[in-house]
């Protein structure tokens, strides 16, 4: 009954099924279509996840040179991203350092090599990542890019926001409402113009006290409520500082699923946090025919 390898993580709550598929014969695009990803991240009939991440070489993916172009050689490794509805995702904050932390485990990475730093290839572009001395992960994420102001509805409530791109898009709503009492089932309606492919959108408190402190959920375009968002921790802290009239800093943000730092200067990000690996296994034939 055995069929593939799969394996089971998360960054701060935000959780994947990871297939390892380095030479790109396993899970080839073919295979790997939406419904598939679908049923791997149904909570009840499937694995449960709030993406897929395939652990793959760069030269395996068909649209990797086409994202990355003169950087696709720098990058042995591709984050090959898909939301749970089956989407394709540009970047995820948590997932790439969760990436990372397969590669040692599946032993496919030196940990040298990730104490030093290495390229991984994602459709957001090329993102630097490395194991962090003290544990876990950091990952340089490129300048987050203001793009204008909009607006999200959930709930009846209407809360306005800074558009922030981090390779995706993000909306950004720093609030004085508390964030853990607001109810993020529904979908918010949000500016299709200013957002045409959707965005993610943070809800944020910002922390009393000296340091810049925050609180944020999101709303992540394709999944629903997720317990923790890389980039959008990136986006939220530099909106925080902004607010502050500052460029740089460090921001602590609070998610549900953890706590993320977040190093903010005019020339980029740096997402720093933890990566578990929850379990592994095989994916059964019977389920796979089903």
């Amino acid at each position: 009954m055995s069929g593939e390898r799969v394996l089971q993580g998360h960054g701060t709550g935000n959780d994947f099924v990871l297939l390892p598929d380095p030479d790109g014969t396993v899970w080839p695009a073919d295979r790997l279509d939406d419904a598939l990803v679908r049923r791997l991240c149904d909570r009840r009939a499937g694995l449960g996840g709030d993406g897929v991440l395939r652990l793959v070489r760069s030269r395996h993916v068909p649209d990797a040179a086409g994202v990355l172009g003169a950087d696709l050689d720098a990058g042995e490794w591709f984050m090959d991203h898909r939301n749970a509805d089956g989407s394709y995702a540009e970047m995820c904050g948590n997932g790439i350092r969760l990436y990372l932390h397969a590669l040692l485990a599946e032993g496919l990475l030196d940990p040298a090599a990730a104490a030093a730093g290495v390229a991984v290839g994602t459709r957001g572009g090329l993102r630097r990542v490395g194991s962090a001395p003290g544990g876990g992960y950091r990952v340089d994420m490129g300048p987050a890019r203001p793009f204008g102001h909009g607006s999200a509805t959930i709930g009846g409530a209407r809360f306005t926001g800074t558009a922030v791109s981090m390779g995706n898009p993000h909306l950004v709503c720093l609030t004085d409402v508390p964030v853990s009492g607001l109810d993020l089932t529904g979908t918010p309606a949000v500016d299709a113009g200013l957002f045409p492919e959707g965005v993610n959108v943070e809800l944020v408190n910002v922390l009393p006290g000296g340091d810049p402190h925050a609180r944020m959920r999101v709303v992540e375009r394709g999944v629903g409520e997720t317990r923790s968002c890389g980039t959008g921790a990136c986006a939220a802290a530099h909106t925080v500082l902004a607010a502050a009239g500052r460029d740089a800093g460090t921001v602590t943000v609070d998610v549900p699923g953890g706590r993320l730092t977040v190093d903010v200067d005019p020339g980029g990000t740096v997402l720093g946090g933890p990566a578990v690996l929850v379990a592994e296994g095989t994916l059964t034939a019977e389920w796979l025919a089903g």
